[in-house]
């Protein structure tokens, strides 16, 4: 299975190809740059790779929530190349990117939403593409989740770790400066096409949030 992936929702920039279980990855750290630096890295990918768009079986993007102008260019970059190739798209949630990287069960995944708010959902089985949970925006101090242990990870940590934990009933750990990476997007797109192969679509939308709850419906 081959998996073009990518993720512009928060401060980093990365695009990640799959071919069967092997991943190549491009990764760019800063703020403002997705517009100038993700179609290059694709174009480097696949060249390495000795591939073309038709030679995918999916394109996958983080779908959000996450900061606005990211998710915009990571919805349209994927619609554009997705109706120039006709391949379907996977859009995965930031949240649940972040979960997947940390490697356990258990984990409350919070993103600096700004305007003194997060966005946040607590995922029990991040590989489980079966299970549902609620992606939510809410001030950090009215977050609560009761669980035996938590592994936080996500800039909300970084900036609100304090704050967070005064919401959290259980054993708490939480991992520094993580952020979304292709890598995990196209993890989790391989799997979402293995259990629901015929539950894909061909639009691209970015889920925004603000305004919004959202719960990733049970299959």
């Amino acid at each position: 299975m081959k998996i073009l992936a990518f993720d512009t929702v928060t401060e980093g920039c990365s695009a990640a190809l799959m071919i069967d279980d092997t991943i190549m990855e491009r990764v760019e750290a800063g703020p403002n740059r997705h517009s100038s630096c993700l179609l290059p890295m694709i174009e480097s990918l696949m060249a390495d790779a000795g591939l073309i768009l038709t030679d995918l079986d999916a394109l996958a993007y983080d779908r959000g929530p996450g900061a606005f102008t990211g998710l915009r260019i990571g919805a349209g970059v994927a619609q554009g190349l997705a109706f120039t190739a006709d391949i379907p798209v996977v859009g995965v949630s930031s949240l649940q990117t972040l979960a997947m990287a940390a490697g356990v069960d258990h984990v409350l995944a919070a993103i600096d939403a700004r305007m003194g708010q997060v966005y946040w959902a607590m995922i029990d089985e991040p590989s489980n593409m079966n299970k549902s949970w609620l992606e939510q925006l809410d001030n950090p101090e009215d977050v609560r989740v009761e669980a035996p242990c938590i592994h936080g990870v996500g800039s909300g940590w970084d900036n609100y770790a304090k704050v967070l934990e005064a919401g959290v009933t259980g054993e708490i750990t939480w991992t520094s400066e993580a952020i979304p990476q292709a890598a995990f997007v196209a993890r989790l797109a391989q799997m979402e096409l293995v259990a629901h192969p015929g539950g894909l679509s061909d639009k691209a939308v970015p889920v925004y949030l603000r305004d919004q709850v959202a719960k990733r419906p049970a299959r």
